[in-house]
């Protein structure tokens, strides 16, 4: 899957020693800095660890968010937030922007189930915590409305791209794949329009990965929506259909050299060299010939020259964002550990605000080098 999906730079980020000198006045808020600071070094170290899993992944996360809860929320449940929310401040570089920070495969199951939960986590930030930020997100940048929601759309449509390999490789009926690859199509097309109003410097190389992958599953579309014509003794529109998802697949595979030319945040992924892709240009190419030999054979049919409208719907198999919750509030924090960080006695140069001429240094992401390409199989 690494070399299959495109994913922009890992966000690195600063440093952050959870140091309130003069501001802690006790062991308990003192024992709650040391866990928070482990804590975040914990989760930070997994990003890269080619050993972590997702339930290593969830813990370390929920180790970390428990503890943060209470400098966010007021622990008596109410809709007050903690005295301690502004206290610190966390530097975060840009994905699409570069490195100047502003104020985020092992088993097919396993990805499907990561990007749901990865879906869920962006609408749920775009829903309930971005609104909340004080200084609106600059336009562009990661928490801005429109790259969120492209997120969001991108996290479903990669998540259904694991559906229709599975119901590929359990041969379902032509008319159920061609109906999720449309659907999928359609994401990749939102996501694109999503992103179109950016500044090209910065999204082009990204957009032209959505356009590809939208152009990849509306052949796929074609292709088995053709297989459903053929089934149906519409001959002609078959091979009609079929041509349409030969010309889309030659497209597919020309935006594929142009993304890999396109500069642009991000590791630079192959799709037109994995196997799941070279299978639909040979399925393409089979299916057409099948369906001129029976056309000159049987059907005699003539062949339209519209390609046939996709007005498919899937019954099932379509992704929704797993809804996301931040783990309680840790049972370290009491009132009296709360109380124990008295704002008051904060140094007036506080040296927590970030200094805006500083950089964090880029993650340095392992160098994944691909398998043996079996293509996508879902046990």
């Amino acid at each position: 899957m690494t070399h299959w999906f495109h994913r922009n730079p890992l966000k690195a980020t600063a440093p952050v020693s959870f140091n309130y000198y003069g501001v802690v006045t006790g062991p308990s808020a003192s024992k709650i800095c040391n866990d928070l600071r482990s804590s975040r070094a914990r989760l930070l170290e997994l990003f890269t660890d080619l050993s972590c899993n997702p339930e290593m992944m969830k813990n370390a996360a929920d180790s970390y968010f428990s503890l943060l809860q209470g400098f966010i929320n007021s622990l008596d449940d109410s809709t007050q937030e903690s005295k301690l929310r502004y206290i610190q401040n966390f530097k975060w570089t840009d994905t699409l922007q570069g490195q100047v920070p502003s104020i985020t495969e092992d088993e097919a199951k396993e990805v499907h189930r990561s990007l749901k939960i990865a879906a869920g986590i962006f609408k749920h930030l775009k829903e309930s915590h971005i609104p909340k930020l004080i200084t609106p997100a600059e336009k562009g940048r990661d928490l801005e409305s429109r790259l969120i929601e492209a997120y969001v759309i991108q996290c479903q449509a990669e998540a259904q791209e694991v559906t229709i390999a599975r119901a590929i490789e359990l041969k379902h009926a032509p008319g159920l794949i061609a109906a999720l690859a449309y659907e999928t199509a359609n994401f990749y097309q939102k996501a694109d329009h999503t992103l179109s109003s950016l500044e090209p410097a910065f999204s082009a190389k990204w957009r032209k990965y959505l356009h590809l992958k939208m152009c990849f599953y509306t052949a796929y579309a074609y292709c088995y929506h053709g297989q459903t014509l053929l089934a149906s003794d519409k001959c002609g529109e078959a091979i009609r259909s079929l041509q349409e998802a030969e010309k889309l697949y030659a497209k597919a595979e020309a935006l594929c050299k142009e993304y890999g030319e396109t500069k642009g945040p991000g590791p630079t992924v192959k799709p037109s060299g994995h196997l799941f892709f070279r299978k639909l240009g040979n399925l393409v190419k089979n299916t057409l010939e099948k369906c001129q030999r029976e056309n000159g054979f049987i059907y005699f049919q003539k062949i339209p020259t519209e390609a046939p409208q996709l007005e498919l719907k899937a019954n099932y198999g379509l992704v929704e964002p797993v809804p996301f919750e931040f783990p309680p509030t840790s049972a370290q924090w009491t009132p009296e550990t709360l109380a124990a960080f008295d704002l008051t006695k904060r140094p007036k140069d506080d040296s927590t605000k970030p200094k805006p001429e500083e950089e964090v240094k880029p993650v340095k992401e392992p160098d994944i080098k691909p398998q043996k390409d079996t293509g996508c199989y879902i046990s």
